[in-house]
């Protein structure tokens, strides 16, 4: 868990997305601070109307990255146009777009639940924590000092939470957990699967569900049944965030991931096999203490093999009482240099996606407000659409609407009414 420091300039947009980048560490269990010296990591939510700002984003990044003993991330409008002038400016620091923030932070751990979390609605998006640990023991994740093996309330459970999230007035359901695949794990037998197919054949209602993080080795078991469900059910969004986060069987060895490269595999293929379109997400650590030259080509070329729509690159970053906090590990610009080359392979891949939906027809679900008079929902697979001028033409949050995809901002689709 990470204590966090944001401070956000520039528009209303600008406040908004740190919102909810503030909202999604809140959710995972990290907790904010006042001032950068005791963060373990700093966000800067830049602006970059005129030059002069520009030159204040700068000298206040350069501050920042004096002033926090951990690691400083640069996100909003400087950072999307203009993010090479903060390395020539010499300042170390990870560029991301807002949405990306929240997950670098995260450092490839689980997300991390308080004992009486409890389902929550986010204007039409209901949030369910589903168990609450996980049944991992990765050497480099301090999360499971805080959240233990996997407690996981009963199928009827979660599915009555789900049913008073939907009664409520939730159009879109996320169910998260530490590592959702293993859910039931405790009770002897997973059942991810058991309470998907319940909330979309027991609970009335058009809504949408999406799952939550899944490490590899928890679905690997049921990965047919978890398939087969998803294709049954309109109500389930075709997405699968499986982080695996090395291509090397060796460093994940040394993580203690405890899946392999060919398990991640089989998963992948399982899901090609019963879905025609779906979304997979994963991450990727880069620069472990014992990634190889070598290694780290292995995970070059998974990527590029499994060409996954949504991608998280985090720079390895030891975290106190860790074992890998022990290890000798990479200096920081070999780190660097690695994480920016997967990064323009990440682009190109994820581009290529959004550019394969130029010209097509998606039923979309809004979901969220956009800038100005646009508005933000997801397409079957959950990937990213925005839709402007869509408020003034009465679209309201939780509507279904059919749009026509006319361009992309690589990491999201522009779309039209149709």
């Amino acid at each position: 868990m990470a204590r966090y420091h944001i401070e956000t300039y520039g528009c209303t947009s600008n406040r908004g997305e740190s919102r909810q980048i503030e909202r999604s560490l809140r959710d995972g269990g990290h907790h904010p601070v006042e001032s950068p010296e005791e963060a373990d990591v700093a966000i800067l939510n830049t602006c970059t109307v005129v030059e002069k700002t520009e030159r204040n984003m700068l000298t206040r990044a350069k501050e920042l990255d004096e002033e926090t003993p951990g690691d400083l991330v640069v996100t909003g409008c400087m950072a999307i146009a203009q993010g090479e002038a903060f390395d020539e400016a010499g300042v170390d620091a990870e560029v991301l777009h807002w949405d990306e923030v929240p997950e670098h932070i995260r450092n490839g751990e689980c997300p991390t639940h308080t004992p009486d979390t409890e389902p929550v609605i986010d204007g039409v998006v209901g949030i369910l924590p589903i168990a609450r640990g996980c049944m991992s023991d990765c050497s480099y994740c301090i999360t499971k000092e805080a959240t233990g093996k996997i407690d996981s309330p009963s199928v009827e459970e979660n599915l009555r939470k789900a049913r008073a999230l939907v009664h409520a007035g939730a159009r879109e359901i996320r169910i998260t957990g530490q590592d959702t695949g293993v859910y039931g794990w405790d009770e002897g037998e997973r059942k991810l699967h058991v309470l998907l197919d319940r909330i979309c054949t027991e609970i009335d209602g058009d809504f949408r569900v999406r799952v939550g993080m899944a490490n590899p080795k928890g679905v690997h078991g049921i990965r047919e049944e978890l398939a087969s469900v998803f294709a049954e059910h309109d109500q389930l969004y075709n997405f699968l965030h499986a982080p695996v986060q090395s291509g090397s069987n060796d460093v994940l060895g040394d993580m203690r991931r405890q899946h392999t490269v060919e398990e991640y595999l089989d998963v992948v293929e399982t899901f090609d096999e019963y879905l025609d379109e779906w979304t997979l997400a994963t991450d990727f650590i880069v620069g472990f203490p014992t990634e190889t030259d070598a290694d780290y080509q292995q995970t070059l070329d998974l990527l590029e093999q499994t060409r996954p729509e949504k991608i998280n690159i985090t720079r390895f970053s030891k975290r106190p009482g860790t074992d890998a906090a022990a290890m000798k590990g990479h200096g920081g610009q070999i780190k660097k240099n690695r994480s920016s080359e997967m990064t323009d392979l990440k682009m190109s891949v994820v581009g290529e996606v959004y550019e394969s939906m130029v010209g097509a027809e998606r039923e979309v679900l809004v979901v969220e407000d956009g800038t100005d008079d646009s508005m933000v929902g997801y397409d079957q697979t959950h990937r990213k659409v925005a839709i402007p001028g869509v408020q003034s033409a009465g679209v309201e949050l939780g509507d279904f609407v059919t749009c026509r995809i006319t361009g992309h901002n690589t990491v999201y689709a522009l779309a039209e009414l149709v």
